[in-house]
């Protein structure tokens, strides 16, 4: 048995850039970031900042493009995913994302 999941609750990073690939295909993609503090022996407060590229695709694309907004905080639950970018004349870079499953809003959209 094996298993692909994860959970996030973080902050969006900038609004999403949505691609069409046809009339009904279409993907989402935004960075999330999420912070992780701790004090230091002699008191001092880390705040450690982990940034997330995530994928979302379809009806959960159109929604992403239709309601998400930088600043705004939402729970995530989706898989790994792992590929490979290759650009002309640069080395192949390889990326890992998260591909949504299931998102939920934690607050109202901010008005701008």
């Amino acid at each position: 048995m094996s298993v692909n999941k994860v959970i996030l609750v973080g902050r969006v990073g900038k609004d999403p850039e949505v691609h069409y690939f046809d009339k009904d295909n279409c993907v989402a993609r935004f960075p999330v970031a999420t912070n992780e503090s701790h004090t230091t022996p002699a008191g001092e407060k880390v705040v450690q900042t982990e940034w997330h590229r995530i994928s979302c695709w379809g009806a959960q694309a159109l929604l992403a493009d239709k309601h998400i907004k930088k600043g705004m905080q939402l729970y995530i639950e989706g898989k790994l995913r792992s590929r490979n970018i290759e650009k002309q004349g640069e080395n192949p870079v390889r990326i890992t994302e998260i591909i949504v499953q299931q998102i939920q809003f934690l607050e109202k959209k901010r008005e701008e």
